[in-house]
């Protein structure tokens, strides 16, 4: 079964964020990049899949490809994710933001040229925490999805998953192929290893734009300003039980 995982370019969620100061953006200048974490949780599970390990079955996957939808220097992510495992790489070259139904139709247009059994990729990405790619891919597919997975077993043309809900957890399953969404309790990403590195320089990418796949990728959402969150003021000690619910409810919580 041929797997796609789509890979996102973000800033290193170690770094602070920093608003520019027009307020038009975030700085991302001379700032560290790397592979959304979700995603890193979607590579290593495919290759979990192929290599036989975390519970799946050898061969449930015979080849994985990462997509990368960004810059010329998103091919760094796709690199990583050869490094992890992942068999080739895609990269649709496209300068600034991409919103996630334009990602959703690039993604398409790439599994309806692919036909890979499934896709798994982030819930979401760190940058815009929309959690928006996986449900508009399936639903530009008309496939099965199965959201916020921390657990997935493949039996057969079915893929039985256990989501993280509100409640607590839910399995179900869903016919191949599908997509899935990663949680961060699915696995924990393996780092890639010199040799593995060195091997993923020999590993090949593709190069694309939009306009080969025939997706207008024109924003439609237009950012009016980013500002830093109000700095939290600081907390204030009571005395008892009936002072805090006084405070409470002069504050209007209860």
């Amino acid at each position: 079964m041929k797997i796609i995982v789509p890979v996102k370019r973000v800033l290193d969620y170690n770094l602070k964020v920093r608003v520019k100061g027009d307020g038009s953006g975030v700085d991302l200048a001379n700032m560290k990049m790397s592979m959304n974490p979700f995603d890193e949780i979607a590579v290593e599970e495919a290759v979990r899949m192929k290599e036989g390990g975390g519970g799946h079955s050898p061969g449930s996957a015979t080849e994985i490809i990462a997509v990368s939808i960004g810059p010329d220097q998103a091919q760094e992510t796709l690199r990583t994710a050869l490094a992890m495992g992942a068999d080739r790489g895609i990269l649709v070259k496209a300068e600034g933001e991409v919103e996630p139904l334009a990602v959703a139709k690039l993604l398409k247009a790439i599994c309806d040229a692919e036909k890979p059994g499934l896709v798994i990729l982030g819930k979401q990405a760190i940058d815009d925490d929309s959690s928006q790619t996986g449900q508009m891919l399936a639903a530009l597919l008309d496939w099965p999805q199965a959201t916020f997975a921390s657990k997935i077993a493949l039996n057969g043309a079915k893929a039985n998953v256990t989501r993280e809900v509100d409640g607590g957890l839910q399995t179900i399953a869903v016919d191949l192929p599908a997509i899935v969404t990663t949680d961060l309790r699915l696995n924990e990403p393996r780092y890639a290893s010199l040799p593995n590195i060195m091997k993923a320089k020999k590993k090949p990418i593709d190069v694309k734009t939009p306009a080969d796949l025939g997706v207008d990728v024109s924003p439609r959402l237009a950012v009016v300003k980013v500002a830093d969150p109000p700095k939290r003021k600081g907390g204030v000690k009571v005395k008892t039980a009936a002072e805090l619910v006084a405070g409470l409810k002069a504050a209007g919580v209860i």
